[in-house]
């Protein structure tokens, strides 16, 4: 970390990341006055930047292409008259007032709020063909995607309860669902095993890990499978692959001051968006590990705002 801040700056309401919940939350700030200033992070317009169509936001009956809607949304931040920039915030201080961040270790920015809107990175296998198919039969979200693959073959990674809950949502949908589970049980818990082991359209395979995500160059068309215990192959025919082995907030920085919970997801008043730090406020898949959806992250950066707007007017701010 450089000791040498080459710039500082005083700002009314930062915002901390970009996505729909960064974004949201600046067209409310800018609509209020809060002239704010957003830094859009390691990846502007976030996790939807690597997805192709979305289906399910309202207000495209056509559907739309994820990282046209980000610019859609970056836009119409801007019209508002929030100030977007470049950059991702490397360090944080929030133990005093006005709150500290540090911009890629160079640039202090002192602020009366802060939003924060980092979103969440799924985890992935690490397979070079897994990243090759991302949004061409490979996704991380059955509630987004699983809707394209109607009536058709899948197969899906994990054990735990949210991969319980994408199988249960893609076997209404698709023709057949393969569970490929690493270890010879599951790890979620014994009602949604119990789901799961009802539902005649998903085949469990038990002690198998992914080899490979085969493809014809453009899209999914299989799945190269190992049995852990035999070694054994099998190459199961379907058209998506989906990875349901958790996800990673991107809350790091703000270890120390934002409460949070065992896995990193920042901790917020129940109905708000406030933390336990007065001023900072969280929206978002960074506070949300249950919906992960772009029109509920939206959602709660509209609530961040407000919140925002209504602290600051209280201090007189």
């Amino acid at each position: 970390m450089s000791e040498e801040i080459k710039a500082s700056e005083k700002v009314h309401c930062l915002i901390i990341g970009s996505g729909p919940a960064g974004y949201t939350a600046a067209i409310y700030a800018a609509r209020a006055n809060l002239k704010p200033v957003l830094y859009q992070g390691i990846q502007p317009g976030g996790q939807l930047t690597i997805t192709t169509e979305v289906e399910n936001y309202p207000g495209y009956a056509d559907g739309v292409q994820g990282p046209e809607m980000m610019i859609d949304f970056e836009k119409q931040a801007k019209r508002m008259g929030a100030d977007i920039r470049y950059g991702i915030a490397t360090k944080v201080d929030f133990s005093g007032f006005p709150h500290k961040v540090w911009i890629d270790d160079e640039v202090l920015i002192e602020a009366d709020s802060v939003i924060i809107s980092t979103g969440a990175s799924a985890k992935w296998l690490g397979l070079p063909s897994e990243e090759k198919y991302n949004g061409f039969g490979v996704s991380a979200c059955a509630v987004c995607d699983g809707f394209f693959f109607k009536g058709k073959e899948v197969a899906i990674v994990g054990a735990g309860d949210t991969a319980a809950e994408e199988a249960l949502y893609l076997s209404k949908l698709c023709s057949t669902v393969h569970m490929i589970i690493r270890r010879d049980e599951m790890r979620a818990s014994k009602v949604m095993q119990e789901r799961v082991m009802k539902t005649p359209n998903i085949i469990m395979h038990f002690n198998h890990e992914t080899e490979e995500v085969l493809g014809d160059g453009q899209k999914v068309n299989a799945v190269r499978i190992f049995n852990n215990k035999t070694g054994e192959k099998t190459e199961i025919s379907v058209s998506g692959f989906f990875i349901a082995i958790g996800h990673q907030p991107n809350s790091d920085i703000f270890k120390g001051f934002v409460e949070m919970d065992e896995t990193g997801y920042i901790q917020t008043i129940p109905g708000t968006s406030k933390t336990n730090v007065e001023g900072v406020f969280a929206a978002g898949d960074v506070q949300d590990k249950t919906y992960r959806q772009a029109v509920t992250a939206a959602g709660s950066g509209c609530i961040a705002a407000l919140d925002a707007e209504r602290y600051l007017s209280a201090k007189g701010l």
